[in-house]
């Protein structure tokens, strides 16, 4: 039976660059059953206790299937003015309220990518401090800097260090999945 892994960008950009990087990562797991989700797909109201006393949105229940489903998590955040962007916050905020096991205690393959140089650091640390106590496992983590200078649409990471550093931790992730 093959694992299943459920992936996404905290992005909901059309044009998302974390998007990309996660679709660029999930070659590397060929041989897993995957799933992509597109935050546009969990669209709704921004959370308030007021709208929560009208009940959850469909979107919250069918984003924390998703996760529930899932073997593994490979995600990779968008950074908007040092933190989350407002649709995955959105998503996170709305998910929390039912069960603050959001991730299931599923083993996490945590990215960020940003186009300047610190690569989404100040978000990642936000998740890296953050999800473990919303049952992120999470097992290795990846940023790429510079974007738009080191990766190309149809190349992927196109900066050899980088590359080698990723295929690296792809590696001791799937050594650490191996064991649970």
């Amino acid at each position: 039976m093959s694992r299943k892994i459920v992936a996404f960008a905290g992005s909901n950009s059309s044009k998302s660059i974390n998007k990309k990087l996660v679709r660029f990562v999930l070659t590397y797991f060929k041989e897993y059953e995957q799933n992509l989700l597109d935050l546009n797909d969990y669209e709704m109201d921004i959370f308030s206790i007021d709208r929560e006393e009208n009940g959850y949105p469909d979107q919250v229940y069918a984003f924390r299937n998703q996760i529930e489903g899932a073997d593994i998590i490979i995600c990779s955040l968008a950074e908007n003015n040092g933190s989350y962007s407002a649709a995955f916050k959105n998503v996170f905020d709305w998910c929390s309220r039912i069960d603050l096991n959001i991730f299931r205690n599923k083993p996490m393959f945590l990215m960020s990518s940003s186009p300047g140089r610190r690569g989404g650091s100040d978000v990642m640390s936000a998740a890296k401090s953050r999800f473990p106590g919303c049952g992120a496992d999470i097992m290795e983590t990846f940023s790429l800097p510079s974007f738009n200078r080191t990766f190309e649409e149809d190349k992927g990471i196109i900066e050899p260090d980088l590359l080698k550093e990723l295929e690296q931790k792809i590696v001791d992730f799937k050594e650490k999945i191996g064991q649970r």
